[in-house]
């Protein structure tokens, strides 16, 4: 008679969530809260393309998924966080320059909105994008669209 392996239970991922404490009661803040500000800072320095994707968050995106929760991972520990963000720097910028202020910008946007301190930013460039490249691949498929025939 064969065994019967019984089945694993299925983990639930729980998003994580600091807590902080007044007289008033407890504040939680949702690691999604800090991944959203931590997007908004990194997309807004100059030389930032995007947030890094392979294969797999191209087709996340397309079904509705969000991208930002695999490009950046947010670790707390009490009242401090770890951030590590991949991106995409478009050609001609110096990456340790565009990398640093990155760093800089998420420093100062989380702990100025949270109150939590900001112990680590890890930056990770995935990919350099040329813009000229994306002129250059927009035009040629403009080339090759069908304009209907509406004369009949």
């Amino acid at each position: 008679m064969k065994e019967l392996k019984k089945a694993a239970p299925k983990k639930e991922i729980a998003q994580t969530q600091v807590t902080q404490s007044n007289d008033l009661g407890a504040i939680q803040i949702s690691d999604s809260v800090i991944s959203s500000l931590v997007k908004k800072a990194a997309l807004s320095v100059d030389g930032v393309s995007r947030l890094a994707s392979n294969f797999v968050d191209n087709i996340a995106e397309i079904v509705g998924s969000k991208t930002s929760s695999r490009s950046i991972n947010i670790i707390t520990e009490d009242d401090k966080v770890e951030v590590v963000i991949k991106i995409n720097i478009k050609f001609g910028f110096k990456i340790p320059q565009v990398a640093a202020q990155v760093q800089s910008v998420i420093i100062e946007d989380v702990e100025s909105v949270t109150g939590m301190n900001v112990s680590k930013v890890n930056v990770i460039v995935q990919e350099i994008e040329d813009p000229q490249e994306e002129i250059e691949e927009e035009e040629s498929t403009d080339d090759n669209q069908v304009i209907p025939n509406i004369d009949k």
